[in-house]
Parts: C-alpha cells; structure tokens; sequence
C-alpha cells in the first residue's frame, strides 16, 4: 500500500476519474502517476481534453477521484471528510484561477482581499492579518497599491495580487490555473520572476497547469499529460548555464514507466511507423537500449 513521503509533497498513483451522466461515463484520468517534490517550481502541460485540468481540481481539494491513491502534503484526498476538506482548501492549497474575477472581490482593495482568506483559517489563525497581508504585497511588488480597489489595477497588477491572497494563509503548495493566460509577454515574463521569488523566499512549492511552451520551457521540470495519463516529462539540463552560456538551459524530455512498465509512445512516431494491427516489435540490444520497431511485413 502506498505511504506517503515527507520529501514529497504531492504523490500520485494509478488516478482515476470517471465523469457520470445520465446516458454516458467518461474518463478523464486512467490511471495517472505523479510524484512532486516539496519546494519544486514545475509546470503541467497537456492539450485541451488531457486531464490537466481535472488533475489540478482534485489537488486543489475542488473535485474527488474516483479510483488510486493521492497524498497532497501527507493528507489523504480520499479519506478527508466534508469538514476536513474545508481546512484542507483554506490551509494547504492556495488556487490561483486564470480569471481574476474568481480570485478577487471587486469592492474590497488589495490588501483586504489578502486578508479575507485569513479570516477562515480557524486551526493556523493569524495573529496580525493586516501586517500579514502587507508583507505579501511587498512580495509580490503591489504594496504602494495595497488600497486599491480591482477597477484600479491592470490585468497583471491583478494577478499579482491574486498570488498574495493565495499565499496569505502559508500553504504548502500554490497552484495557478493558466496564471499567464489573460497578460501580454512582458507580464507573463514577470510573473514567472514572482513565482521563482515566491519559491526562494517562502521555499512555497508551486504547480503550474499551462498550455504555453515559453513559458513550461523556463521552470526545472515539466509533466507532460495524454489521454488521462502522465505521458512524458522535461527535465531542464543546467550543464551549459553551468559552463557559462547564456540562457536557462535545454529541456531533455523523458518518457515515463508507470508502475507495471507501460510508457505511452507520441502519436506521430506512431505515424511514421505505418503499423499494423497496433502490434511493435521491442528487444534490447547489445549495449543495453530497448528498440520499438514495426514488424516486418510477410
């Protein structure tokens, strides 16, 4: 049976959801393998449909898997009870949505909408939440706009408060739902700076979900998902930044085993091999590297 690990803070196996309607089930995780370490800054990518958006749902305690096991900060997802996942959302988990209307209330300034999330936190309260949500500001670079309201900050300036709020109550990891999605470049850039000085100073580990590239090229790790399920994954090679070239390195991408040696192979070598019958012919060969190759044909 699975136990959790105190290296690592989010630790998933085998994860199952099922969606059930009246007339049809569908399946939008089968059978996903993730381990994330704490203090990681990593990003999740996936075309529409893959099952990253389900994922980070259940991690942010919003939705419940259906099968497997999951550990977020050595809390068991599938035993918490209704009163156990309310203190799991407001204490461990902090959501950044892509939409700032969802992360703050309109007629309360900055450093108020820091503080509500404060008020809830019943088992960690904060003792000065003013001073708590001043020094956020300060973080993330918004403390001479701490008294304006969501009509007098830019989309970015928004956002950046967002990531206060979602930082307000110390959670052991944040997670940010296409936090890049709705600025322009330059914005992007420096938010993702934010990230980086949040994960320094706080140690906060921080999952991205996001469709651009760019941006998944400029953090250590990236957990490709397809069809449900952990398909690959980016690890940044720092040796050239290490020798003194410029620039954050090249990601290597790795396929991933799962846990009874299954690895999911991109559908354009697929294509390229014109197989028949989804049939591959595998073997090792002498200096020790598994080939796939089509069969060949009578």
């Amino acid at each position: 049976m699975m136990q959790p690990d105190d290296k690592n803070v989010i630790e998933a196996e085998s994860l199952v959801k099922i969606y059930k309607t009246k007339d049809i089930e569908v399946l939008a995780l089968q059978g996903l393998d993730l381990v994330i370490e704490r203090g990681e800054v990593m990003a999740i990518i996936g075309n529409s449909g893959s099952g990253k958006s389900t994922l980070l749902n259940m991690l942010g305690g919003l939705d419940k898997p259906s099968a497997g096991k999951l550990f977020v900060d050595g809390k068991d997802l599938f035993k918490l009870r209704e009163k156990d996942l309310v203190e799991y959302k407001i204490s461990t988990v902090g959501f950044i949505w892509q939409n700032n209307a969802r992360n703050l209330i309109p007629y309360l300034t900055a450093v108020e909408n820091v503080m509500m999330p404060m008020q809830f936190n019943r088992k960690n309260p904060v003792k000065n939440k003013r001073a708590r949500a001043l020094e956020l500001l300060e973080l993330t670079g918004m403390s001479k706009r701490a008294k304006h309201r969501l009509n007098q900050l830019s989309g970015g300036e928004q956002q950046r408060v967002a990531i206060a709020l979602a930082l307000a109550n110390h959670p052991a990891v944040l997670l940010a739902d296409e936090p890049t999605g709705s600025v322009d470049t330059r914005t992007s850039e420096y938010i993702l700076d934010m990230f980086r000085s949040v994960n320094k100073e706080l140690g906060t580990t921080i999952v991205l979900v996001t469709h651009d590239r760019e941006i998944a090229k400029k953090v250590q790790r990236v957990v490709a998902i397809r069809d449900g399920k952990t398909s690959s994954e980016f690890i940044m090679n720092y040796a050239e930044k290490l020798a003194g070239i410029e620039g954050f390195g090249k990601q290597i991408e790795y396929a991933v085993l799962d846990r009874a040696g299954r690895v999911q192979i991109p559908r354009n070598y697929l294509d390229k091999m014109n197989l028949e019958n989804n049939r591959l012919h595998i073997h090792m060969d002498d200096d020790g590297h598994v080939v796939l190759s089509a069969p060949e044909k009578a």
